[in-house]
């Protein structure tokens, strides 16, 4: 498992003009199974994804396509989790 952190540069005011093309990166992540949440980093200083069922790779290479990484609008950090213990629902996430 792995955290996203997508923290804004100093191109954030980009953000406005891409964010239709960020929004639909989202939706693949989600659409492939991916993704299974995301979020704003309080107070509004980037986003943070939950991913799943990947590779760090394989991550890499699609957080690499988020036209707000292309266009230096946030930089990407990939964090891995390797869980122990869970809510039972969300045991799917122990390997």
């Amino acid at each position: 498992m792995f955290i996203v952190f997508l923290r804004f540069s100093a191109e954030r005011g980009q953000a406005g003009r891409l964010m239709q093309a960020h929004k639909d990166w989202l939706q693949r992540g989600f659409d492939d199974g991916v993704f299974l949440l995301a979020g704003t980093i309080q107070p509004q200083a980037g986003g943070a994804i939950l991913a799943h069922g990947v590779s760090q790779g394989e991550l890499e290479e699609r957080v690499s396509r988020d036209p707000f990484v292309i266009e230096d609008v946030v930089r990407a950090e990939i964090v891995e989790v390797s869980p122990s213990k869970t809510d039972g629902r969300l045991d799917f996430l122990i390997d």
